[in-house]
């Protein structure tokens, strides 16, 4: 019998989805990859169901990608609600606690130094991490506390950026990999000896992806053709727009494909090394502008890692 043909269109490239308010991002992918009838797809960084903003979606190659997205940074605009603390960190959950101080702005400033760079934070009761083989907010939701350690995490900025009355505060901030911002609002504000929760918040930018590039699931859903909703993939090179590229001909592409090495040039070699010889460096071979593979440069010779089927690959 022969493989069983998969359902969908083998299209790839990503979408830069600006997701909606009270939208959670598995149903997000599922929404997204019906209108796009996709043979496989995924995102890179859950996104609250109450958070809007940058939720990147990979299609078919473009989930080879994912783990590029997922560790890169994220700027994040969101509002903290003085005076009151709640079960999930946000106002999705019900009140736990409550406190009559207000902070001053200058106090606030003044804290948030504590809070840039490498810092210690314990996550929320209500995240994804898996605690015992269970998501920790399955655990909280039947009412059991959850003990989640501690672990470190970056905070490259954090501003404030507007203080409209004295129970809110406006901030913006660009983290690393598994920060959390209700986790952030919540120490902040314990620090400041009152209580927080995140009122709102919005996700301006996953590495190089921005919320001025996005597009709504309703801006999808009224397009009527095809090729334009296409028309608004990102290339797969986007998401590797780090890492340094290597152009490579017809012949060079086919041997990657095969799992073999090829050769590149003396120029190019050098061109990607500089002077760190006897190094080995991640590498993007390209073909015409579109990925071909995911390499290892070892010398002269591209050790492919991860190889794109270039026929299942959307570019701009």
């Amino acid at each position: 019998m022969g493989r069983r043909r998969k359902k969908g269109r083998p299209i790839s490239g990503w979408l830069i989805l600006d997701k909606p308010y009270d939208f959670g991002s598995t149903e997000a992918v599922s929404k997204s990859k019906w209108l796009y009838q996709a043979q496989k797809a995924g995102h890179a960084g859950t996104l609250d169901p109450l958070a809007t903003g940058v939720l990147p979606i990979a299609f078919g190659e473009a989930t080879k990608t994912a783990p590029y997205i997922t560790d890169a940074q994220k700027r994040y605009r969101f509002t903290a609600k003085w005076g009151v603390s709640t079960t999930t960190d946000d106002a999705e959950g019900h009140a736990i606690a409550t406190s009559e101080n207000r902070p001053s702005r200058e106090a606030i400033e003044a804290t948030l130094k504590k809070f840039t760079g490498d810092i210690e934070q314990v996550p929320p009761q209500f995240s994804a991490i898996k605690v015992g083989g269970e998501r920790a907010y399955d655990i909280a939701r039947d009412g059991e506390k959850v003990e989640l350690a501690a672990r470190t995490i970056s905070i490259h900025e954090l501003i404030v950026t507007d203080m409209p009355s004295a129970d809110e505060t406006v901030f913006e901030a660009v983290t690393g990999k598994g920060a959390y911002v209700r986790a952030l609002v919540r120490d902040i504000a314990h620090d400041l000896d009152t209580e927080g929760h995140v009122s709102e918040l919005r996700r301006l930018a996953v590495g190089p992806f921005r919320a001025e590039d996005g597009v709504t699931i309703e801006q999808l859903e009224a397009i009527t053709l095809v090729e334009d909703r296409d028309a608004l993939l990102t290339p797969i090179t986007t998401a590797l727009s780090h890492i340094p590229q290597a152009t490579i001909d017809g012949p060079q592409a086919d041997k990657l494909r095969r799992g073999q090495s090829a050769v590149v040039s003396p120029p190019i070699a050098k061109g990607i090394r500089g002077d760190k010889i006897g190094t080995i460096e991640t590498v993007l071979a390209v073909l015409h502008d579109e990925a071909v593979a995911l390499c290892e440069l070892d010398g002269l010779k591209l050790v492919p890692n991860r190889v794109f089927n270039m026929a299942d690959t959307t570019s701009s």
